[in-house]
């Protein structure tokens, strides 16, 4: 590899650590030692360090870094972003950050020039959400590059605080609603897949581009299981025998589902319930998690349904646990005074 010998490079388990202890010019150059907490870590460093070696680079160098903000991006991206699954949309958006900031040497980043970046995506009207991701993603980059030694000089971002988000509005269809809006669907679309795949995200709480994904071999005893998702994981939800039985018809009949999100707006905008501003299908998906936790079911059996990595995110449903509502009702101060009554 790039030239190095194999006796030159090693990567060895250290107490509960990977250790990357080798020597990119040989033996008789400068030795590198790095420990990570995987081995795909440990690898990419060292596959990095014995490229870099290979372009006649110096590992780590000493003196002033000139480097330019897009620079460190690439570094970033050969060495960890490109292993990310959002890892070339990221690389774009970093580097079109990199261009608005006039692309400054690495070094020369300052907090108050990125603030006046953010300002400017706030004035724009981009979401407060995504102008905290540009935020994250540039930390990111610093974070991890001094992490691997790449650079000497600690994050100029670290002091900036990400803006504080109100909870967005949880909104859940009623049963009324939901046969409303599929006998919209039923009656007037002209999609011969969005019906089906407004029932299969109501039935499991998946995501309408997971429900999309579908394929025959997705469906197995009575079950159909998730690839490709958001979390990275698979996952199987259990499906009532009509439904099964319905999905296996249709994919055998079309193969798979094509993209179907806009006539599913469009039979949303026909049935005339009303939604909170950049929710469409994810109402499914919230409807599933609403209706299976007032219906008494447990919070960590719901966090598995819906591929949540972690349970913090699911609990933002538990407030409509029965035990809670039942609890709200019956322990409050105007319920005692009631009862004294």
């Amino acid at each position: 590899m790039y030239g190095a010998k194999a006796s030159d490079m090693a990567i060895k388990k250290y107490s509960d650590k990977w250790l990357v202890d080798v020597y990119p010019n040989g033996r008789a150059g400068k030795r590198v030692r790095k420990t990570f907490s995987t081995k795909i870590e440990a690898s990419r460093f060292e596959k990095f360090v014995l490229s870099a070696a290979h372009e006649g680079k110096e590992w780590n160098p000493g003196g002033r870094d000139t480097r330019s903000l897009s620079e460190l991006i690439l570094v970033w991206y050969k060495t960890k972003g490109s292993y990310l699954k959002d890892g070339p949309r990221r690389k774009k958006c970093l580097l079109d950050i990199s261009e608005w900031l006039g692309n400054p040497r690495g070094s020369e980043l300052t907090a108050k020039k990125f603030t006046e970046y953010l300002s400017y995506k706030t004035e724009s009207g981009i979401s407060e959400k995504t102008i905290n991701n540009h935020l994250g993603y540039i930390n990111a980059i610093y974070n991890y590059l001094e992490s691997i030694g790449e650079i000497s000089y600690p994050n100029p971002l670290a002091k900036i605080k990400p803006i504080k988000i109100d909870e967005k509005e949880l909104s859940w269809l009623t049963i009324d609603q939901i046969k409303h809006l599929l006998k919209i669907i039923e009656d007037f679309s002209k999609n011969p897949h969005v019906l089906l795949l407004t029932k299969i995200c109501l039935a499991t709480g998946a995501r309408w581009s997971e429900a999309e994904g579908l394929k025959l071999r997705h469906v197995r005893d009575g079950k159909v299981s998730f690839h490709g998702t958001k979390s990275g994981k698979s996952r199987s939800v259990p499906v009532s025998d009509e439904l099964f039985q319905e999905i296996e018809r249709h994919l055998r009949e079309w193969g798979e589902f094509s993209f179907s999100l806009s006539a599913f707006r469009r039979a949303l905008d026909q049935s005339g319930i009303q939604l909170p501003k950049g929710q469409a299908a994810h109402v499914l998906r919230h409807s599933f998690a609403s209706h299976f936790m007032m219906n008494g079911g447990n919070i960590l059996t719901l966090q598995k349904v819906l591929g949540h990595s972690s349970v913090m995110v699911t609990m933002r449903y538990s407030h409509l646990s029965f035990d809670y509502l039942s609890d709200a009702m019956k322990l409050n101060p105007m319920g005692k005074i009631n009862d004294s009554k």
